[in-house]
């Protein structure tokens, strides 16, 4: 039984995960006022995170970062899973960047420089939808070469013999 994911894959795999388990590594040890900074960017977009203490903010997202990083660098979580995290995810960070003023330029999606660092998470979006169509796309069963061989010689002469019944 092979990996459920291909070579085609991997690449998309690894700079994101990469990326996103980096970033929650980086956010365990954050102190109060970057966490009370991370909170506040946060909960202004998304009043219902106004609830939560800062600090158990940062955590858990910390956590979900390193998950989501660790999972989309395990070769043994499906290509469908992996994406669809990743989709939600970095759905949820673009919506900081669609939502909250002074992001983009006005009447348009291009980023201002305050913008821009975020800006990124439309690529993070891009890579889990597309892990999620080739999750899609990869749900048929694989046939492997030495089954393609056995089915062709199969078909050969199957299409022989249908010449010869045809030539009597």
């Amino acid at each position: 039984m092979g990996l459920p994911i291909t070579l085609s894959e991997i690449a998309p795999r690894i700079s994101a995960g990469a990326f996103i388990l980096n970033s929650g590594l980086g956010k365990r040890g954050a102190d109060e006022e970057a966490a009370a900074g991370m909170h506040g960017f946060a909960a202004g977009t998304y009043p219902f995170l106004k609830s939560i203490p800062p600090q158990q903010f940062v955590q858990g997202l910390a956590t979900a970062e390193i998950v989501l990083g660790a999972a989309l660098l395990t070769p043994f979580v499906p290509t469908f899973v992996a994406g669809a995290a990743l989709t939600a995810f970095s759905g949820g960070l673009l919506g900081l960047y669609l939502k909250t003023p002074g992001m983009r330029k006005p009447g348009s999606l291009a980023p201002t420089d305050q913008g821009l660092s975020i800006a990124k998470d439309s690529w993070l979006v891009g890579i889990g939808i597309g892990l999620m169509t080739r999750g899609l796309i990869e749900r048929r069963p694989r046939v492997t070469v030495k089954k393609a061989n056995k089915l062709a010689k199969k078909q050969a002469k199957q299409a022989a013999r249908e010449v010869r019944r045809s030539a009597r």
